[in-house]
């Protein structure tokens, strides 16, 4: 009954989300959040920085990541001390990796991927994890539970995460004019369109309201399946399987939905991409056979975790982690913004509409 509370009240806020944001992220108004004045131009107007939805969504799907892995993990028994230096040990290295790895597969640093920075992360965890696990803030059994609670966690959170895709119109799919007749007609009710732009799949396409395969959606939905499902077994003590599946799913999907995407992916028939989730998927799922731990007898209990992501500490974690990836990723290097301000006239009282001559003397002072 527990877990069944814990998924409702997961799946239903997320699938309102979705609903939401499948539906209006495309429009050309999403993907600026703001613009900041910068620097004085010559002729009076400023060059600005923009703040994007993507950073936003970037940071909500870091932020819920974050909150399901302290949640999990605490569940299980596990202190704060271990889950925050996981957290500030792995975290900066994907962001790092998700910018290094685009420049490296599609030639430009003006930009991230989701794909490589996971694959790093996949790769690096394991070793991260058991080292920590080693140290006197580890205790038996730790090192498993904290890789099954970290796994359904980052599969939601990429989920979420893939709404800012849909808000820059980046990892778009193929146009549905290029599938065969029959299959256009299957997908034309799903099709995503971008307005606007500066959306990705505009400027690098000309995509303009063109039909195109969801993908950014599907993707969203299948990983927060893949997540919830994850959740569910680490809950019921099935921790190697709540490590394991989420991340197998989001890489075979990651694997599969490549045939249907259209934005630049590197050469060959294969994509990097792809490569690097059928490694990872390999890699991990080897890692959760194998790694030491025996049959973990601790029964999660989700009250133990609800009270520590609600605790001081673990909010300060939750939003210093949705802080530095929003700065991190929500600065646009992509976009520019030249800005103009003025005085709204209706907004100027009468009496100083006349300019010089229609203002009253000061008090004490002559007026000639």
């Amino acid at each position: 009954m527990q877990t069944l509370i814990v998924l409702s009240l997961i799946g239903i806020p997320l699938a309102l989300l979705y609903a939401w944001g499948f539906r209006v992220l495309p429009r050309e108004q999403w993907q600026i959040l703001a613009a900041i004045p910068v620097a004085r131009e010559s002729d009076g107007t400023w060059r600005g920085v923009n703040v994007t939805w993507y950073g936003f969504f970037c940071a909500l799907g870091a932020a819920v990541a974050v909150a399901i892995t302290l949640f999990l993990a605490a569940s299980a028994g596990l202190g704060l001390p271990l889950l925050a230096i996981s957290a500030a040990l792995v975290a900066p290295l994907v962001l790092m990796a998700a910018r290094l790895m685009n420049r490296w597969v599609e030639g430009h640093g003006h930009g991230f991927t989701v794909g490589g920075g996971s694959f790093i992360g996949i790769l690096l965890t394991p070793w991260i994890i058991g080292s920590l696990s080693r140290t006197s803030l580890g205790s038996e059994g730790a090192d498993l539970i904290l890789m099954s609670a970290l796994a359904p966690a980052y599969v939601l959170g990429e989920g979420i995460g893939r709404l800012a895709c849909l808000s820059f119109g980046c990892c778009y799919g193929r146009p549905i004019r290029s599938f065969p007749t029959p299959i256009q007609r299957w997908w034309q009710p799903l099709a995503v369109r971008f307005c606007g732009p500066l959306k990705k799949a505009v400027y690098a396409e000309g995509y303009a309201n063109e039909p195109l395969v969801p993908v950014q959606a599907m993707t969203s939905v299948v990983l927060s399946v893949a997540g919830l499902a994850g959740i569910a077994a680490f809950l019921g003590g099935a921790y190697r399987l709540a490590m394991i599946l989420p991340v197998l799913a989001s890489q075979g999907w990651r694997f599969l939905s490549e045939f249907w995407r259209s934005d630049d992916r590197g050469g060959g028939r294969l994509s990097a991409y792809q490569i690097m989730a059928l490694m990872a998927a390999f890699y991990w799922t080897v890692v959760g056979v194998v790694w030491k731990g025996g049959a973990l007898a601790i029964r999660p209990s989700p009250l133990t975790g609800a009270a520590l992501v609600s605790s001081r500490s673990g909010l300060a974690l939750v939003g210093a982690v949705a802080i530095t990836v929003f700065i991190r990723m929500g600065i646009s290097t992509v976009t520019t913004a030249r800005l103009s301000f003025g005085i709204e006239p209706s907004a100027v009282p009468s009496r100083f509409a006349g300019g010089s001559e229609g203002r009253r003397p000061l008090p004490g002072r002559n007026s000639d």
